[in-house]
């Protein structure tokens, strides 16, 4: 899934390790999802990538790992340099969210 491209989308980043927070463990996360390159990432959507990466392995992931993917997206897309944890807050409560809107449309 693609989000809206933003006008300070990076160009200057080589490798995916390049990326802050991104190591050669998410670097082959990334890859298992098709991302091969830092360009790769901006307009995508961290969630979908953290939930294709479970279906593919066949097992949830330390949630630690959709947060760094939030961080190399917003990094990609021209955000600051920031720690993955710094994501941690937003991402509990729009999982939240998720659910709450689950359950309410069962």
């Amino acid at each position: 899934m693609k989000r809206k491209e933003t006008s300070s989308v990076r160009t200057d980043v080589a490798r995916l390790e390049d990326i802050p927070n991104v190591g050669v463990s998410i670097a082959g996360d990334l890859s298992l999802l098709g991302i091969t390159s830092p360009g790769d990432l901006p307009g995508r959507d961290p969630y979908a990538l953290y939930d294709e990466l479970c279906r593919i392995t066949g097992q949830r992931h330390d949630p630690c790992v959709l947060d760094t993917f939030i961080a190399a997206v917003r990094y990609m897309e021209g955000g600051p340099k920031t720690p993955w944890w710094t994501f941690t807050a937003e991402r509990k409560k729009t999982l939240a969210a998720r659910e709450a809107a689950e359950k309410s449309n069962d």
